[in-house]
């Protein structure tokens, strides 16, 4: 496949374009586990903190 000059240019364009696209959403989807991981981590670490001190209370009863 023979491109002119302009084709291989346009077509340059069109690449870069989709990389940039494609780098936008793994940025956003990465960022969005991340933001999820974090909540999940909070929501255990309170989930084990109430554990600890009911059992600490049950303990001292």
């Amino acid at each position: 496949m023979n491109l002119t000059p302009q084709q291989r240019k346009e077509r340059d364009a069109q690449r870069q374009q989709e990389a940039s696209q494609a780098m936008k959403e793994h940025r956003a989807n990465e960022k969005a586990f991340y933001d999820n991981f974090q909540r999940l981590k909070a929501e255990r670490q309170a989930r084990e903190a109430a554990e600890s001190r009911s059992q600490a209370q049950s303990a001292s009863k």
